[in-house]
């Protein structure tokens, strides 16, 4: 009885962790100053992901998507930043993506840090920021964050996943 529960129990974790995405991050480092994201990432897995029907309509702060998995996605910066127009000082924050519009994503800076990806109050952002978009050549199947200095105190911040990138410019201030 005892080796069965174990058993069953020792199936049940590896059924929860195969469940999760695995967690990944993205950094840069620009004039000594870290710039960084941690993130779950999610694979497509066949699924339609954006758009009316799509996974992400299914989550409770849809049109809001925690731009990731599992947590919702820090984003910590060690100097002040000019985030595609918006003032963001040093700090922590979580990053979401407003996708009402799977064609036209807002990046949105919340001040709140540490909570569950389902869970979004809007009273806490800082502020949201057009992203250029475009279409990837083939299929992203597992989301990439990518933090590429640009030179000049600039830094592109992109986003990948299915047939969509999202990314907005930083410049260090």
């Amino acid at each position: 009885m005892k080796t069965t529960f174990v058993i069953g129990l020792g199936f049940l974790l590896a059924g929860i962790g195969y469940a999760q995405s695995p967690p990944e991050t993205a950094s840069v480092t620009v004039g000594g100053k870290n710039i960084k994201i941690d993130y779950g990432a999610p694979s497509v897995r066949g699924r339609k992901i954006f758009g009316p029907g799509g996974l992400l309509s299914n989550d409770p702060t849809y049109p809001a998507w925690r731009a990731g998995a599992n947590s919702a996605t820090s984003f910590h910066t060690d100097t002040n930043l000019d985030i595609g127009g918006l003032n963001v000082p040093k700090g922590n924050y979580t990053l979401y993506c407003w996708i009402k519009d799977p064609e036209a994503w807002e990046l949105i800076i919340n001040k709140e840090t540490g909570q569950w990806g389902l869970t979004y109050n809007g009273s806490q952002d800082l502020g949201r920021v057009k992203m250029t978009m475009s279409k990837p050549l083939s299929v992203v199947e597992m989301l990439k964050y990518t933090l590429t200095d640009q030179g000049a105190g600039k830094v592109k911040l992109q986003l990948e996943w299915e047939r969509h990138i999202g990314s907005v410019m930083m410049t260090v201030k």
